[in-house]
């Protein structure tokens, strides 16, 4: 981790510029072209061979007479300041070398901590797990091919045959089917509670429960979980609380701050933002990471160096991208409020949502999802879907564009209706990833798909 107060006294007298500097371990520095001399190189790098902060970018800054910085330029680094300097590349390579045997036989003995495989670690992957654990205060993590690859890891490192989980009714259809059809298998059972009914939960816990498991926002029905409560449960009965934060990311909800002990996230939605590569990551409590990751690094569902890497660069754009996501969402509901197409509008931060004082009480800001009914059921769902001309069709979701989708046919299809009508997944429904388009254009684009499927 950086030493704020000593890097802040470098840059400083040498009238440089901190770029960047959070609880994250990685920072970006810029110097006046004539002042990254004498002993600032050496004691910058002095901070580096000590572990202290990893720079990524180190650049030349140009100031005006009132000291404002006006232009920036990567810097032509003398080949002795080395590697650690320049910007941090995809390390691809499935196995990394040793210096010698005794180097490799410590490191398999986890006396030395380095990468040794990237099936069980990678220092791109590492790097983004680091992140991930500095925005969400976690302990340590592990990073996935997948987000689901994430929570079935999870609950296959912490369960034993014969453990008991209780679960939100209101859950991703592949999580409800990994629940339902495969858990069992393993004798593995999964007992559901309504998420506006935590008072009668207790009443559902048994001897062999293990975990408790929610998402908040739900996907696809913009339910609320109250965290602090849901954490007071499982602390009070020494249950594991496992938090699916997919919809909100970490900029904009931290369920360990609330009392989570794992959070999980489908790195493949918001965290990338544009639609690029897969991922998951779970992190949390250090001894509960250590049972996912020995799990995982046996059975193989590492993430990508390569995902890693593009996924590391999305966190740095991920506060500007959610505020824009959050602004076009929200104007977007308020307009949905008004139409005459629309039977019910589902937005967290909007007054008539049932669990609005929860969602402003643990959330920055209600998030990029916007979920209505239509009046006229499933008909007049398929025909809004083929009148939308610039919005995507796709089961995706947290991309740059605006995503339409039709949760009752895709993403939820494989729940019965029962099951999909008692989260509220009725067949007119459409959920709606806010993407970073100009709002008149998300707006006037669905309004003519309303307008023209009543036509």
């Amino acid at each position: 981790m950086a030493d704020p107060h000593r890097l802040c006294e470098i840059v400083e007298s040498s009238q440089g510029v901190l770029v960047g500097l959070g609880p994250v371990d990685v920072v970006i520095i810029g110097f006046p072209g004539n002042k990254f001399t004498g002993q600032i190189a050496p004691a910058i790098l002095e901070l580096v061979e000590n572990r202290t902060i990893r720079i990524i970018d180190l650049l030349f800054v140009s100031k005006d007479s009132d000291g404002v910085v006006t232009t920036f330029e990567i810097a032509d680094l003398d080949p002795e300041i080395g590697p650690s300097f320049l910007a941090v590349e995809v390390s691809q390579p499935g196995a990394l070398d040793f210096d010698d045997a005794e180097e490799m036989r410590a490191s398999f003995a986890e006396e030395k901590d380095r990468n040794i495989y990237s099936r069980f670690s990678n220092p791109s992957t590492s790097e983004f797990i680091q992140k991930i654990c500095a925005l969400e205060g976690a302990e340590d993590g592990f990073a996935f091919a997948s987000g689901m690859s994430a929570v079935f890891s999870t609950f296959a490192a912490l369960l034993s045959s014969g453990d008991h989980i209780i679960s939100a009714r209101a859950v991703f259809g592949s999580t409800h089917s990994l629940f339902s059809k495969y858990l069992p298998k393993w004798n593995i059972e999964t007992t559901y509670f309504q998420i506006d009914e935590l008072d009668e939960l207790e009443s559902l816990i048994q001897p062999n429960t293990k975990i408790i498991y929610a998402e908040t926002p739900t996907n696809p029905g913009l339910d609320i979980v109250d965290l602090e409560r849901l954490s007071e449960i499982a602390k009070k009965h020494q249950l594991i609380l496992v938090i699916d934060n997919c919809f909100a990311t970490p900029y904009l909800q931290t369920p360990i701050q609330h009392g989570a002990d794992i959070v999980i996230h489908s790195a493949t939605k918001l965290i990338d933002g544009q639609g690029r590569v897969m991922g998951g990551i779970a992190v949390g409590n250090k001894e509960l990471i250590r049972e996912i990751y020995l799990f995982s690094r046996n059975t193989g569902p590492a993430l990508s160096p390569f995902n890693a890497w593009v996924l590391s660069k999305s966190l740095e754009t991920l506060s500007v991208r959610l505020e824009r996501h959050c602004d076009n969402a929200e104007k977007l509901a308020q307009f949905l409020e008004k139409h005459a197409a629309i039977h019910r509008v589902t937005y967290p931060f909007l007054d008539s949502h049932p669990k609005v004082h929860i969602a402003k009480k643990q959330m920055k800001r209600g998030g990029n999802i916007v979920t209505f009914e239509l009046k006229g059921g499933i008909a007049s769902g398929t025909q809004f879907l083929d009148n939308i001309q610039m919005c995507s069709l796709s089961a995706n979701l947290g991309d740059s564009r605006t995503i339409v989708t039709h949760p009752a046919s895709t993403t939820h299809s494989k729940l019965s209706e029962e099951d999909r009508l008692a989260v509220g997944i009725t067949d007119g429904l459409i959920r709606v990833s806010v993407g970073l388009e100009h709002i008149d254009d998300i707006i006037q684009d669905i309004d003519q798909a309303l307008t023209n499927s009543k036509a």
